[in-house]
């Protein structure tokens, strides 16, 4: 059963996470989370982090802030600063135009054809659709990015919790371990080596805290 303070866990852990899947960090609009992670206090920023041990939180955040030059710009505020090498991973993971190793929709993995609008992004729209929740993103984004997930998983512990464990236990805990091992396996920068596994990482212990099976799919890729 969620409880507000779960709620409130799950909301964080998907605010923070989202936005370094969905954006480019060089021409995205997440500008302010890189900013909030190099001007973090890690170790007390894991103590906090819900469903995994500190230890494991403490370690994956300080590699990936490790990713982010921190520098003051002219206004005095601290900023940071993504390296060339860090946008043309987040491009050759997840946008192309070459093959991408680890493509972040559910439906790649879970689809016999490996194609985005797949199946299960059909049946996630249609459950979104019966429950009155609204796109985040346009109509040309598959809304299973994983992304766009862990963004709408945020918005449900928030607005909709009753919601919440059917939609890990049916929608995104049924492929996010595997996608995630995949992205850590083809990551060769350790900020994204490092977001996937906290994410794996965060997303089970959350399984498992809440007692949540999973009937999981047979996986094409």
């Amino acid at each position: 059963m969620i409880n507000v303070e779960m709620c409130a866990q799950i909301s964080l852990v998907g605010d923070m996470l989202a936005p370094f899947f969905l954006q480019d960090p060089r021409t995205g609009t997440a500008q302010a989370s890189f900013d909030a992670l190099a001007a973090l206090d890690v170790q007390a920023a894991a103590s906090e982090w819900p469903f995994v041990e500190q230890s494991l939180a403490q370690t994956d955040l300080a590699n990936m802030q490790a990713c982010l030059v921190p520098h003051d710009d002219t206004a005095g505020v601290s900023a940071a600063v993504i390296s060339d090498d860090m946008m043309w991973e987040y491009r050759r993971l997840f946008v192309g135009p070459g093959k991408k190793p680890a493509p972040p929709w559910g439906s790649v993995y879970t689809d016999h054809e490996c194609v985005v609008f797949g199946e299960t992004t059909l049946a996630l729209r249609a459950w979104m659709r019966s429950h009155g929740i609204e796109r985040i993103s346009d109509e040309r984004s598959p809304e299973d990015h994983i992304g766009l997930m862990l963004a709408l998983l945020s918005t449900l512990a928030t607005q909709r919790p009753d919601l919440v464990e059917s939609y890990l236990q049916d929608h995104l805990l049924t492929w996010s371990s595997h996608f995630l091992e995949e992205l850590e396996q083809a990551a060769e920068y350790p900020f994204y080596i490092s977001l996937a596994h906290l994410t794996r990482a965060t997303l089970e212990g959350m399984q498992a805290e809440l007692g949540i099976d999973v009937v999981y799919p047979k996986y094409y890729r």
